[in-house]
């Protein structure tokens, strides 16, 4: 009874490590998994878009600069999304670059880039409490920690790959510069988050022109190579 027991607790270990060992391995899998959740995320966001209600145009916006006071008003929401927008594109860009440098994904990896896609999917919260309370600090610290943890998850995938030797030989040095990369872009936005002290709208204007960098990466001096 004792050999049969001992026997089976070994069968079941030897398939635990046999579905560990390639669980998680397809590249192409998780890539498709990320792109439907950053769609998701992105679709979500406009949804914090709105025009001004038709019981309010009806009752107080009879006259085109009436409603362009409304519009303003709604400003905020507007702002958020683009920013958030950008931000959202910045880490889609990123992680596919990363995983072009893998030759292929295991279990650890894969979990790694589904916390990373669990901190996307806080993107459309985080904006729609920052654009509902765009002058409070708290809201903007909320929205920067989005972004921190969306950088750490993507450094977590980076460094696991290199210690775990999923990288293509050739691509070592490259993953360096991402490394970089990735520090200083989460400098940046920390300083940005910083800037709340002065004011809200302060800190929001340094990291829509963070983003703007990594958007259009202008040939000025180095700012096309953070």
């Amino acid at each position: 009874m004792t050999v049969s027991l001992q026997a089976n607790l070994c069968e079941e270990l030897l398939l635990k490590i046999h579905y560990n060992l390639f669980a998680g391995r397809s590249l192409e899998r998780l890539s498709a998994l990320s792109d439907g959740i950053f769609a998701i995320a992105t679709t979500l966001l406009v949804l914090n878009l709105h025009v001004p209600q038709a019981a309010e145009a009806a009752a107080h916006l009879d006259s085109e600069q009436l409603l362009l006071g409304a519009l303003l008003r709604h400003l905020p929401e507007l702002v958020t999304y683009l920013m958030s927008f950008m931000t959202l594109g910045i880490f889609w860009i990123g992680q596919q670059t990363q995983m072009s440098h893998f030759t292929e994904s295991n279990r650890n990896y894969s979990w790694i880039q589904l916390g990373f896609l669990a901190t996307v999917t806080l993107m459309p919260f985080s904006t729609s409490l920052l654009a509902t309370f765009i002058q409070l600090r708290v809201a903007l610290i909320i929205y920067w920690l989005n972004i921190l943890l969306m950088g750490i998850a993507l450094l977590v995938g980076l460094i696991y790959g290199q210690r775990s030797g999923l990288l293509k030989e050739q691509s070592r040095q490259e993953t360096r510069h991402q490394f970089k990369r990735i520090v200083i872009a989460q400098a940046l936005y920390a300083v940005g988050a910083l800037l709340c002290i002065i004011h809200p709208y302060v800190s929001i204007g340094f990291i829509v022109l963070v983003q703007l960098n990594y958007v259009i990466a202008p040939r000025i001096w180095k700012l096309d190579r953070i």
